[in-house]
């Protein structure tokens, strides 16, 4: 155990140590490798050079030869179809010859092999250099007479002689026979450029030299290649011999490449190892932004999806598939209509994506209606921003989809808890004026009891009974009776619970309900209440109770603000308004005002006025401008407050006048 952790501790301490004599083996080899290696490769690159040129040469003698076959067969054409005559013929045949300087002799033969025409004149030809002579000696010639055929001269001056038949469909119509003369082949057709850097010769099957070309001397026989040259019943090799020698290294060749081995050597050291650094540390940063995003939106309950400029699914996450039941794999590459696209929602989805296309939608979001797979239908929220590549250019658009039937459940359950607490707020109110309303019932009943007390006097101490006296006691006890029956009615529907409803009314008449329920509170309080209301104000639709126990609820703020104030200054102003609507041109809204002129709003109380639970009062519950915010709120309006310049508070809200009955239902 001992010597496996002494091995275990010694092996890092000794790597760091042999990698630089690893290190300077691997130099030396190269010292001693590049030299050789240099040679090797520049021989390889002289001999491929070599025979790519050996190659060009070789296509250009095919290339002339075959141009020099063509442009005869085309000579012996015109004299097959009778467009020349034989002084023509010769003619040509002479021209052709002197200005190809390779060509020898040329001679037209008719279609029973007797000659036409020559460029040579019968009065200088002198066996046995004459063409005919020498084709008539050659068996290729006169055994073959029909196809095409070359034979080389056997004579000391190097001569090839090539025979080329001229037919029609299958007819034998007549025949070209030409000599070249090899050497000046060579000398028309090889480059000087090459010439002066090879020896190129012409051999036959034998390697019998037929022609020679060496500007610069002979070759070394280094760097040699051969060609061979086919020819019709004859093949004859072009071999090229370098006249280079082997390449030899410059006597500082090594000392420059021990300088710039060693200093590359360094240098791709350290590039290598920051390399390897950066590479690690982008790598590991997008491994783990990767991993990070991955985990992200699988962690997302929004559903994500994006889509190209037609419309196409490109992408959705695992949230968007749950949240619909359909696997990723239907989804993407989809497009419109899609499958989670409920059947009666379809123009809205058609109007909503044309919008998209066209750039024209809003960034804000937007409800519908969605389907999943097992064709149940649920609430979608849904968010469109346009998606841009690392380039600027629009791409696509990215949506978030979040589903909102829990939401929605919540609203109502929230709907609910909020008109009981408008129904336990109004039962708070009752509370707090029972013993005002005690009070106030009680001066009608007292005054009822002694108008009846006297009118039973009357009746009874006179036997004519005074008719004025009596009128007059009646009647005032009915206008008891209805004052304190209008009192019990406006309580009563104060306090009755029932569902929210709108409707359109007046206000003028809601506040002519209200207003015994406002002067019971103010009357024990010594506040003098002042109503400004303008004449012919429009009507308001809505929820005429949720509106009165606002009011209520503002005077009865208002009321206890100014409990402690003098009483010269108790005074509360109720206005009622037609004002323009700032956020939408064209259109009206009532303010109604509760101006007070109490100990005001502190600082610190303003920040959380309207906030649930939040109260000044010892037994208060810190509902009511709560409350009384939300329900303006569910009509449309605003409520606000403000400082009173002759000191106090001002309570202010709006309701639209021209909203229409369909606007305020939309969801």
């Amino acid at each position: 155990m001992k010597i496996k952790t002494l091995s275990s501790q010694r092996f890092p301490t000794t790597l760091p140590w042999m990698l630089p004599i690893v290190l300077v083996l691997l130099f030396v080899a190269v010292l001693i490798w590049l030299p050789w290696q240099a040679q090797r490769m520049e021989t390889n690159e002289r001999q491929e050079q070599l025979i790519a040129d050996t190659l060009w040469v070789e296509q250009a003698l095919q290339f002339q030869l075959n141009r020099h076959q063509e442009s005869l067969s085309n000579i012996a054409e015109d004299f097959a179809s009778g467009k020349v005559s034989v002084e023509v013929l010769k003619a040509r045949l002479n021209l052709y010859a002197t200005n190809n300087h390779e060509i020898g002799e040329l001679a037209l033969w008719d279609v029973r092999d007797k000659l036409v025409a020559s460029n040579i004149e019968s009065g200088t030809k002198s066996p046995p250099n004459s063409l005919i002579e020498a084709l008539q000696s050659n068996a290729n010639f006169t055994q073959k007479l029909h196809k095409a055929s070359c034979v080389k001269s056997q004579q000391q001056v190097a001569t090839l002689y090539c025979r080329f038949p001229l037919f029609r469909d299958t007819t034998y119509l007549t025949s070209v026979t030409v000599s070249y003369r090899l050497q000046t082949l060579l000398d028309e057709t090889v480059p000087w450029w090459f010439a002066q850097e090879n020896e190129i010769s012409l051999l036959d099957q034998d390697e019998k030299i037929l022609a020679k070309r060496a500007a610069a001397g002979a070759g070394k026989n280094v760097y040699t290649h051969n060609r061979a040259l086919d020819f019709p019943q004859l093949s004859l090799s072009l071999h090229t011999n370098s006249t280079k020698a082997e390449p030899k290294l410059l006597s500082n060749l090594l000392v420059v490449s021990v300088v710039l081995l060693s200093l590359g050597l360094v240098w791709s050291l350290i590039a290598l190892w920051r390399d390897i650094n950066r590479r690690l540390q982008a790598e590991g940063a997008l491994r783990k932004e990767a991993m990070f995003r991955a985990a992200m939106e699988n962690s997302l309950i929004t559903g994500l999806r994006a889509r190209d400029m037609e419309g196409r699914l490109t992408y959705v996450n695992p949230s968007f598939c749950k949240m619909l039941g359909f696997p990723a794999e239907e989804l993407i590459g989809k497009l419109p209509p899609m499958p989670y696209w409920a059947p009666e929602e379809i123009t809205e989805y058609e109007n909503r994506f044309a919008q998209i296309l066209t750039g024209t939608v809003q960034p804000e979001g937007f409800e519908t209606i969605y389907q999943r797979a097992n064709g149940e239908r649920f609430p979608v929220l849904i968010y469109e921003s346009p998606l841009v590549d690392e380039n600027g250019k629009q791409t696509g658009w990215m949506s978030s989809i979040l589903d909102v039937s829990e939401l929605k459940r919540a609203q109502e359950l929230s709907r609910q808890q909020e008109e009981k607490l408008h129904q336990n707020a109004r039962l708070a109110t009752m509370g707090e004026m029972a013993s005002m309303l005690a009070h106030e019932l009680n001066q009608p009943l007292a005054a009822i009891s002694s108008y009846a007390t006297g009118a039973l006097n009357i009746l009874k101490q006179s036997d004519q009974v005074n008719t004025l006296s009596l009128t007059d006691a009646l009647e005032k006890t009915t206008q008891q009776a209805q004052r304190a029956a209008q009192v019990i009615r406006s309580v009563h529907q104060f306090v009755k619970k029932r569902e929210a409803s709108r409707a359109l009314f007046h206000i003028q008449t809601l506040l002519q309900s209200v207003m015994p329920l406002i002067a019971l509170q103010a009357q024990s309080a010594h506040i003098h209440v002042q109503y400004q209301i303008d004449p012919d104000l429009p009507e308001v639709f809505g929820d005429q109770v949720l509106i009165e126990q606002v009011i209520l609820n503002l005077t009865r703020n208002a009321i206890e603000a100014m409990h402690d104030v003098a009483y010269a200054k108790r005074q509360m102003q109720i206005h009622a308004h037609l004002i323009a609507d700032p956020h939408l041109p064209h259109s009206r809204s009532l303010l109604v005002q509760v101006i007070d002129q109490g100990h005001g709003i502190a600082p610190e109380v303003a920040e959380q006025l309207f906030s649930p639970f939040f109260s000044t009062k010892a037994a208060g519950m810190g509902m009511g401008l709560n409350i009384c915010r939300t329900a303006i709120e569910f009509h449309g309006g605003s409520l606000k407050y403000r400082a009173n310049p002759a000191g106090g508070t001002v309570f202010e809200f709006t309701l639209p006048c021209d909203a229409h009955k369909d606007d305020l239902h939309k969801e």
